[in-house]
């Protein structure tokens, strides 16, 4: 059974790509947040571990 759908293809694939886009950023934004937060982090951590 053929599926309706209320976009033509193209503009449905174009949309699955951009979503597919979106969440791979987001991933990344998310790894560097984190790269960043522990970043801040380590002279503190390194001043403290030196005395």
């Amino acid at each position: 059974m053929a599926q309706a759908y209320s976009l033509p293809e193209g503009e449905r694939l174009e949309l699955q790509g951009q979503s597919a886009e979106i969440r791979r950023l987001k991933a990344k934004l998310k790894r560097v947040t984190e790269e960043r937060d522990i970043l801040k982090k380590a002279p503190a951590y390194i001043a403290k571990e030196s005395r």
